[in-house]
């Protein structure tokens, strides 16, 4: 069930980011969508890199508290928690690209950079 939906979200990654710079640069309104929601992305960045930061220090808070880490509670809790913190890691890098002038510019949008 994890790696089916893994597959769709990075099948629906994959065709936004090859197919938005084509559309941003025929219709500004993409453009306008990504300035108007700024915010929104901006909270939804970090939001996910806290929630990263939180899965992570679940996972050692864990260990440290047991006092001993056995290899069967890595592959019983560590490879959930690692998929965990990979995924909001990247769901806030891709989230940081998109809201930066550097996104913008990849999507077609003229951005200035003395305003």
């Amino acid at each position: 069930m994890k790696s089916k939906i893994s597959k769709y979200f990075l099948i629906v990654a994959t065709f936004v980011m090859a197919n938005l710079p084509a559309f941003a640069a025929e219709n500004q309104g993409a453009c306008d969508l990504i300035k108007s929601l700024k915010p929104v992305i901006q909270t939804l960045r970090t939001l996910a890199f806290i929630g990263a930061a939180f899965v992570l220090m679940d996972w050692a808070w864990g260990f440290i508290k047991s006092g001993k880490v056995e290899m069967k509670d890595i592959e019983a809790k560590g490879i959930g928690m690692f998929v965990g913190f990979f995924l909001l890691f990247g769901v806030g890098l891709i989230l940081q690209f998109v809201g930066s002038n550097a996104g913008q510019e990849y999507f077609g949008c003229v951005t200035g950079a003395l305003k």
